[in-house]
């Protein structure tokens, strides 16, 4: 058997062939684009890469143009953690060298040794990939979002503490499209204290707001008038300036995320999928999108329930040596799936009678928030599994049969 390790780089990648006594039988130097794809699939067809009998192929990525002109086929495809690839490499040599083309034929070698130990890229089918892109994007917008809304609080605080009681009121705050437009006609608290009702009233009508407007526009012209320390009239143009340079990247993030949210809701309800994940207490589409785009479609992608639980991070695990033994929570885990499994968890707890109980008889138990949240999460992804491996809706009734009886 033929195995292919490729240390990948921005511009060239090295490409190292191995057979089963771990002889180097070719290496290549190739670029990336089309010309250096097309090179390293002769190079695999040259040692007899085929639909029928592929070559593995071993990387330290999961992602981009090569990752996926490779993963065309039944070819497998295994990304390795590059942290695990260092350790592979101490193996062969204890002088700590390192090059492009050894770490290549140390890749080829993990996968002619250990494959077992390895898993290939999951299956995934194109719709639940495509979701994937479009529900992590909006995550990383949601979070850019915030961090440029807690840069805005913070630049507030400093000349204009007016704004944040003007808007501390309001859900989401500085990210509300009312927010964003009294801030850019009135950038400093001076000229926010010579805004007139007509001029407060068409800046919330330009943000869209249909009802309430005069007494709104009553209270935030009270709230700009009241008496606020100031800086002094030269730093506080300054520090308007500055904020109105912010204010342009939040309100392109806020449009970003927006966006990507409206096309999530348009993919998401496509996939077969989804009619099992939205019937579980606490998951809409956004949350549920997440939680497709990290386990994905692939049935065979996970042995077991246990296997998804651990890798979601929501069960505990096991460090023991000699007389000593410790139970603690999963530091290596899916981030992106344990982020959102604790939004569902908390979600679940007003819609679901069963997952409220659960959550109270841990609670009881002794176990704080997170973990007792932890611990409900850990039992509904596991009835997630079992779901989506048989396409069964949610059942309230077999899902916590016990702690119905109890609530009762």
């Amino acid at each position: 058997m033929i195995y292919c390790g490729i240390d990948w780089a921005e511009r060239t990648h090295d490409v190292a062939l191995v057979d089963d006594t771990g002889e180097l039988l070719a290496k290549r130097h190739i670029t990336d684009d089309a010309a250096g794809y097309k090179v390293l699939l002769e190079l695999l067809a040259e040692y007899g890469d085929s639909e029928e009998n592929p070559i593995p192929v071993a990387i330290e990525t999961s992602r981009g143009l090569l990752v996926a002109v490779l993963r065309t086929g039944k070819r497998k495809v295994y990304a390795v953690n590059p942290m695990a690839a260092a350790r592979y490499r101490d193996r062969h040599s204890v002088s700590r060298k390192k090059s492009d083309p050894g770490d290549a034929l140390v890749l080829a070698n993990i996968l002619r040794t250990d494959m077992h130990a390895h898993r290939p890229l999951p299956e995934d089918s194109d719709l639940g990939r495509a979701i994937a892109v479009l529900a992590r994007a909006q995550q990383d917008s949601l979070w850019n979002r915030q961090q440029l809304a807690n840069q805005l609080r913070s630049l507030l605080r400093e000349y204009y503490p007016a704004a944040l009681e003007a808007f501390a009121t309001w859900t989401n705050g500085l990210c509300r499209p009312e927010a964003r437009e009294l801030l850019k006609a009135a950038p400093t608290p001076t000229r926010a204290a010579r805004l007139t009702r007509a001029q407060l009233q068409a800046a919330l009508k330009r943000a869209g707001r249909k009802r309430g407007i005069e007494a709104e526009a009553d209270r935030l012209r009270e709230v700009f008038r009241a008496e606020w320390a100031h800086q002094p009239q030269l730093v506080e143009d300054a520090l308007g300036k500055q904020m109105l340079a912010l204010l342009v990247q939040l309100e392109a993030a806020c449009t970003a995320a927006d966006d990507l949210a409206e096309a999530v809701e348009e993919s998401f309800p496509q996939h077969p999928d989804a009619e099992v994940l939205l019937s579980f207490p606490g998951l809409g589409i956004q949350l549920a999108a997440r939680i497709l785009a990290e386990i994905g479609d692939d049935r065979t992608r996970f042995a077991d329930a246990r296997g998804l639980k651990a890798y979601a991070g929501a069960s505990p695990i096991t460090r023991a040596s000699g007389k000593k033994s410790s139970i603690t929570r999963r530091w290596v885990k899916n981030d992106r799936l344990n982020h959102a499994g604790y939004l569902w968890a908390f979600a679940s707890l007003p819609p679901s009678v069963g997952a409220n109980a659960h959550y109270r008889r841990r609670r009881e138990a002794g176990d704080w928030h997170a973990a007792a949240q932890r611990n409900l999460f850990n039992r509904m992804i596991g009835q997630l599994y079992h779901c989506l491996q048989h396409h069964k809706l949610f059942d309230e009734n077999t899902a916590f049969p016990t702690e119905l009886a109890a609530a009762a």
